[in-house]
C-alpha cells in the first residue's frame, strides 16, 4: 500500500477523533512538533526504525519527539501505530495530520521576502491583504534576502508575486539578450 494513502488515512482518523474530542488544536502543535523533530533529529528515524528498540522505548521516544507533555488522544495515536507497526510512516502521518488540520481551519502559509526588514505595520498589511485575498487566515513567515536588491516577493498558497528588482533587472536582460 502506498506510504502517502497509510498516512492521509491515520491523519484524517486522528483529525476526526480529535475535533471530536476539541483537542485538535494541541493535537496539531504535537504533530507539527514531531514533525519538525523528525527534520531536526535525523537520528530520531533510524531509531525509530531499529528493530532492536522496544515499543515502549519507542512511545517513549515519538512521545518526547511530539514536545513531551503530549495530549492523551496524541499519546493514543502514538501508541495506536506502534502496534500497528506503522511507526516507519509516523512522519509522513505528522505531516498530513497538519496539512488537514490548516485545511480544515482554513489556514494559509505566507511568505514575503525582502531585501531589507520590513516593519510590524507594513509586516501586518502584506498579511490583512493576503487574508482578504484569501478568506483565511494567514500564518506569515518573512525573510531578509539582501541578493533581491528591493522590493519583496510575496508567496501565498500557489501565488507568487515578484516585485523584486533582481527579477527586473533579469528581465530586462533577457530583452537585450534577444
Amino acid at each position: 500500500m502506498d506510504i502517502g494513502v497509510i498516512s492521509v488515512r491515520y491523519a484524517r482518523a486522528l483529525l476526526k477523533a480529535a475535533t471530536a474530542a476539541k483537542t485538535e488544536d494541541k493535537v496539531c502543535q504535537d504533530m507539527t512538533m514531531l514533525a519538525k523533530s523528525f527534520i531536526d533529529v535525523p537520528q530520531l528515524r533510524q531509531a525509530i526504525d531499529n528493530p532492536m528498540l522496544s515499543k515502549d522505548k519507542k512511545r517513549e521516544l515519538l512521545s518526547t519527539a511530539a514536545g513531551g507533555g503530549v495530549d492523551s488522544l496524541t499519546a493514543s495515536f502514538i501508541a495506536l501505530v506502534l502496534k500497528e507497526d506503522r511507526e516507519n510512516v509516523i512522519q509522513f502521518m505528522a505531516n498530513s495530520y497538519v496539512t488537514l488540520y490548516r485545511k480544515q481551519k482554513n489556514i494559509i502559509r505566507g511568505k514575503l521576502t525582502t531585501a531589507v526588514a520590513v516593519s510590524p505595520a507594513t509586516e501586518q498589511k502584506m498579511r490583512q491583504m493576503v487574508e482578504q485575498k484569501t478568506k483565511g487566515t494567514v500564518e506569515f513567515e518573512t525573510e531578509v534576502k539582501p541578493d533581491i536588491i528591493g522590493g519583496f516577493i510575496l508567496e501565498y498558497d500557489t501565488y507568487r508575486l515578484d516585485a523584486s528588482v533582481q527579477s527586473q533587472l533579469r528581465n530586462v536582460l533577457n530583452v537585450l539578450r534577444k
